[in-house]
């Protein structure tokens, strides 16, 4: 789909080929569907910077806590010493990318904003925590097991929706959460790989469990901040600065509290390329963020969800072909049906949307448009 979700689609116009008519052929479809075409652009935009973004992130990811580097003292077997700064360097351009956008947008960086900074520490905790467990759970699992798991966390998303909001769910996505659960239990079973105990992957897939229960209390949270203060109040931008505002402190805290900081330039002096591919992954989780907000606004959620599920698949091919996971046929099964029940709900609510818009195009065609006495 290249518009938002909802609206219509243009109509194409054909134009003969051959002799003048040649001509006609690439200009008419320009001048007779400029919008469709500024779409096409702006859908292109946003499904490259998308995948550029988020596939070289988790690329790097795995770069930067699987591999054995040059041995350091304090880390002698040769891997990164924290997943820590991982999240600090992310959260230290993610801060400033987002103090210049507000700034731009209102003005001022902070003076404008109503919902207070205190407002956006719970989630900017929770959000630290659950990118701890990401970077430190592929000490243990690999990449794929990663994330195929992440979609499990549907079943943690309702929990806390009913814990933090009172929200309810019809039993259809239950019973959804019972497939993606079903399918990613397949799947991390037989993606075990023979060179990892039991006891690691389990440490593992812990890590994963706080990963999504980290996370999906940070969706739920940041939309009770939607609601207290206001959607018309905090944009995205503004969100994006709160929380990576009270992130950056507890980051911080946490390298000092740990002794971290000292490590982490250790080794950044024997090995300065991990210092690139921290810059790199910082970068490119700050313009993943910012191609998020543009997607969902110019494209709205369902083409957002599609388009990230594509990345998802292309991850899961290119962690395998580039650091070598073999991806057996039982666990091939398991990962085809947690991707099949999440294309069947980008499916479900397309075809609810239409409907609603259908309803409310409908309503507004049979209204009277007025009444004379």
């Amino acid at each position: 789909p290249l518009v938002k979700d909802g609206e219509s689609r243009m109509t194409s116009v054909q134009v003969p080929l051959g002799g003048d008519g040649q001509n006609l052929a690439f200009s008419a479809p320009f001048a007779n569907n400029p919008e469709f075409f500024r779409q096409a652009l702006k859908f292109a935009f946003s499904f490259v910077g998308l995948q550029m973004s988020y596939l070289t992130w988790g690329y790097m990811q795995e770069l930067i806590m699987t591999s054995e580097f040059q041995p350091t003292k304090s880390s002698p077997e040769g891997k990164f010493p924290s997943a820590a700064f991982c999240v600090f360097s992310n959260r230290f351009l993610a801060i400033i990318v987002a103090m210049i956008s507000v700034k731009l947008r209102h003005g001022s960086v902070f003076s404008n904003n109503v919902a207070p900074l205190l407002a956006f520490t719970p989630c900017a905790l929770s959000n630290t925590m659950s990118s701890w467990s990401q970077y430190a759970s592929l000490r243990f699992v690999s990449f794929p097991v990663q994330t195929v798991f992440k979609s499990s966390k549907i079943i943690p998303v309702m929990i806390m929706g009913k814990f933090l909001k009172g929200s309810t769910y019809p039993r259809s996505q239950y019973a959804e959460a019972l497939f993606i659960t079903l399918g990613v239990a397949i799947f991390s079973v037989f993606a075990q790989e023979s060179s990892r105990d039991s006891s690691t992957e389990t440490r593992g897939l812990v890590l994963m469990l706080m990963y999504i229960t980290f996370d999906c209390f940070t969706s739920q949270w940041q939309d009770k901040i939607y609601v207290t203060y206001g959607r018309q109040n905090v944009d995205p931008y503004q969100m994006m600065l709160g929380v990576n505002s009270s992130a950056i402190v507890i980051t911080t805290l946490g390298l000092l509290w740990s002794g971290d900081f000292p490590r982490v330039y250790e080794f950044f002096l024997v090995n300065p390329n991990v210092l690139v591919y921290n810059i790199i992954t910082a970068i490119t989780s700050a313009s993943g963020q910012l191609c998020i907000y543009y997607t969902i606004k110019e494209f709205g959620p369902i083409v957002f969800t599609i388009i990230m599920t594509v990345r998802q698949m292309i991850s899961i091919c290119i962690s395998s072909y580039k650091f070598g996971h073999e991806i057996s046929a039982k666990a091939l099964v398991g990962a085809i049906i947690v991707f099949g029940v999440l294309f069947y709900q980008i499916r479900r609510k397309y075809l609810a949307k239409k409907m609603k818009d259908e309803q409310a195009s409908s309503v507004q065609t049979t209204s009277p448009k007025g009444i004379q006495a």
